[in-house]
C-alpha cells in the first residue's frame, strides 16, 4: 500500500526547490494537489481496487512534475516553445531512481509513467493495454477537469485580457470543430488569440472518458462561469460563442447523468 500523505511531502519537498514565490510555479503546484484529489474522486467512482485508486491517486500527484523544472529553465509552460513536460516528467522520475521515493513496488513503476507520458498528448499512444489505457484516461480526466476549475477561477480576470478576448474575431475553424464534438489540434492553427485558446480549453471537455469527471466540472459551474466573464463585441463571434457554450453544456448534460 502507499503512504500517500507521505508522497504528498515528498512532492512538495520537491517543488519548494524552486522559486514557489513566482505565482506561476505556485499554482502548478497547487494544480497537481487538486488532480491529485480529482483522480482519487474518479478512480474511487470505477470498479477498481484499494491499490489501482492508490496508484492513479499517485499519478494525479505526479503528473505535472515536469513543470517545475521547464519553467525554471524556459520561463514558459509553452511545450511548443520549450520542451515536452510530460516527458521531461518522465525524466525527473527515472533519473536516480527518484520515483522510489514514492513508491518501491516496480511493478506499479512503468504503469504511472505511461499515463504521466500521455497526460498532456492529442491521443493516447497506441498498444497500451487496457489496465494502462485506464490510469492513462483517469489522469487526463482529472487534469482536464482541473483546467477548467482553474480557468474558471483563475485565468482571464485580467482586465487587459478579458478585453482582448471580448473584441477578438473567433477562428472559424475552431467553431466548426467544436460542432462535431471534437478537440482541436493547436498544430492546425496558424496563429492562436486568447479567445482561441479559452475555446480550445473548453473544447477539452469532448474527450472526458468518465461520468464523473462531468459531474465535478457539472458541479463546480466552471462553464458558465467562464462564459460570463466576457460580453463580445463582433456579432459573428457572440453568435458563434452562444452556440459553442449550448453545445458543450449539452454535451456534459448528456453525459453526467
Amino acid at each position: 500500500m502507499i503512504n500517500l500523505e507521505k508522497c504528498k511531502d515528498e512532492f512538495i519537498k520537491y517543488t519548494e526547490q524552486f522559486d514557489l514565490e513566482e505565482i506561476k510555479l505556485k499554482r502548478k503546484q497547487l494544480h497537481s494537489l487538486r488532480v491529485m484529489q480529482i483522480s482519487n474522486m474518479i478512480a474511487k467512482s470505477l470498479d477498481l481496487t484499494e491499490e489501482e485508486i492508490q496508484i492513479a491517486t499517485l499519478i494525479g500527484l505526479l503528473h505535472d512534475v515536469g513543470r517545475f523544472a521547464q519553467y525554471k529553465k524556459y520561463k514558459t509552460f509553452q511545450d511548443s516553445k520549450s520542451i515536452d513536460h510530460a516527458d521531461l516528467g518522465v525524466e525527473i522520475l527515472q533519473e536516480n531512481d527518484y520515483i522510489k521515493k514514492f513508491l518501491q513496488d516496480e511493478i506499479w513503476i512503468d504503469t504511472i509513467l505511461i499515463a504521466i507520458k500521455n497526460h498532456n498528448k492529442y491521443k493516447i499512444e497506441k498498444g497500451l493495454n487496457k489496465k494502462k489505457e485506464i490510469f492513462c484516461k483517469i489522469i487526463r480526466d482529472a487534469d482536464k477537469a482541473d483546467i477548467m476549475f482553474e480557468g474558471a477561477n483563475i485565468f482571464w480576470n485580467n482586465p487587459s485580457e478579458i478585453r482582448e478576448i471580448e473584441t477578438a474575431k473567433l477562428n472559424s475553424l475552431l467553431y466548426q470543430t467544436v460542432k462535431k464534438h471534437k478537440m482541436i489540434e493547436r498544430k492546425k492553427l496558424d496563429k492562436e488569440s486568447g479567445l482561441d485558446s479559452m475555446i480550445i480549453m473548453l473544447c477539452f471537455v469532448f474527450d472526458l472518458n468518465f461520468r464523473k469527471t462531468f459531474q465535478i466540472i457539472e458541479e463546480q459551474k466552471s462553464i458558465d462561469t467562464i462564459f460570463n466573464k466576457f460580453k463580445f463585441e463582433d456579432d459573428q463571434t457572440k453568435k458563434y460563442v452562444t452556440e459553442i457554450q449550448n453545445t458543450i453544456t449539452q454535451y456534459i448534460k448528456e453525459n453526467e447523468g
